[in-house]
């Protein structure tokens, strides 16, 4: 039997438990398109930017930052744009984009967070009808003091177990997908924490120097 006979077997929940497994394919390829494009890490390019800023080269850090155009990047380049005034600015500067940076990372996660739980739900509604079918059939034929076979009840129970293995089988995909993403957020708001902490002392010191 080929997985079309399969789907239509399914009834029609099995249409939702699809539109499901299309939100969660376009959801993993736009974020795993969007991390491609982060680094892992981006220690060389906060060494070189906290140097060049050490050295009083700013323009030079912030051409640098322009070039690289990666979370890190924008981040510093934040900073960099209030060098000069008070810390509280540079700080304030510093944490809103890092928020924005966060926003999107995030961006779309919550429609593949729904799917890992409204797939499954969906699989198990459409348990309950196929059962309720084959329920219904039964009692319908034995009202017609007709003689229940196996085929009449055979089509709430393919309806039964199919959806429920469709379900499965988007949410846990969608659920491995969603915990990766969200990893990777974790990773990066670590790294940006202790990025701009460093930042900031750095401009601290720099301050000093200069009185």
């Amino acid at each position: 039997m080929s997985v079309a006979q399969l789907f239509l077997k399914g009834g029609p929940i099995m249409w939702l438990i699809m539109l499901c497994s299309c939100v969660s394919l376009a959801v993993v390829i736009n974020r795993f398109k969007y991390f491609s494009l982060v680094p892992a890490n981006e220690y060389l390019l906060r060494s070189k930017v906290f140097e060049l800023t050490k050295q009083n080269k700013i323009k030079d850090a912030l051409v640098l930052c322009e070039k690289t155009s990666t979370p890190a990047a924008r981040i510093l380049k934040a900073g960099i744009l209030c060098f000069g005034r008070q810390s509280v600015f540079i700080k304030e500067a510093v944490e809103t984009a890092g928020h924005l940076e966060i926003v999107a990372m995030e961006r779309n996660l919550m429609g593949l967070s729904t799917v890992t739980h409204v797939a499954p739900l969906l699989g198990l509604l459409g348990t309950m009808l196929g059962l309720a079918n084959s329920f219904f059939v039964i009692q319908s034929r034995s009202l017609a003091l007709n003689p229940v076979t196996s085929g009449d009840i055979a089509g709430g129970i393919w309806q039964a177990i199919l959806t429920t293995i469709f379900g499965l089988m988007i949410s846990i995909p969608s659920m491995l997908f969603y915990n990766y993403f969200v990893y990777r957020i974790d990773d990066f708001v670590s790294q940006y924490e202790q990025m701009s902490m460093e930042f900031l002392n750095l401009v601290a010191l720099s301050a000093d120097d200069q009185s």
